[in-house]
């Protein structure tokens, strides 16, 4: 089984003489003894970095054996990887993709249990909104508004645009809370969601 670019390239910079050779490189230095000075490496320890990057084509000689990066095949890996993951997306199909899509919207503005802020675009901030519900709320508690109020404080403490009140109205709203006599329910899944359109 062949080996991943990604990875070999992991290992051969996992050496810090063969970074600091190939950026040496990278910056203009043509010659080994010019990488040794650039990198201040010793001669040995530049020669044996050098013959490294060479054997994995990341550096190159011209005729002139002036050295320089292989920009093509970084270029080639980068376009192996894109496929990859295309292949990867259509064989996983459309429903992880969404799937996908929700976990990155998820991250981005939720983080250690916290809303950094909400999404500008509504259907970004209805994802939002529903995941807080759903992992704040069980379906069918009752919740008084005081404790409803603490549980959404808690998500509010590291957003600067949106505190507690304005987030329980999102959810009452959006009917994830239902709200009777200061008392609040979260509904049991699929109910009102047709209220929601």
């Amino acid at each position: 089984m062949a080996t991943d670019p990604t990875e070999q390239l992991v290992r051969l910079f996992a050496e810090e003489s063969r970074v600091r050779a190939f950026a040496a490189v990278a910056l203009g230095a043509g010659s080994a003894e010019q990488v040794a000075k650039a990198a201040g490496l010793p001669a040995k320890e530049t020669a044996v970095a050098l013959l490294r990057l060479r054997e994995h084509g990341v550096v190159t000689a011209g005729d002139d054996g002036e050295l320089g990066v292989a920009y093509s095949l970084f270029k080639e890996y980068t376009r192996t990887a894109a496929r990859r993951e295309q292949h990867a997306a259509a064989a996983e199909g459309p429903a992880s993709g969404e799937q996908r899509a929700a976990d990155l919207v998820l991250r981005t503005f939720v983080r250690d249990g916290r809303l950094v802020r909400l999404p500008a675009r509504w259907t970004r901030k209805k994802l939002v909104l529903r995941h807080i519900a759903e992992q704040t709320f069980e379906p069918g508690v009752e919740y008084p508004e005081r404790t409803v109020n603490e549980k959404l404080r808690a998500w509010c403490e590291d957003s600067d645009d949106i505190d507690h009140v304005t987030l329980r109205r999102y959810l009452v709203d959006l009917h994830h809370l239902r709200r009777s006599e200061g008392i609040y329910r979260r509904p049991a899944e699929g109910a009102g969601e047709a209220d929601i359109a």
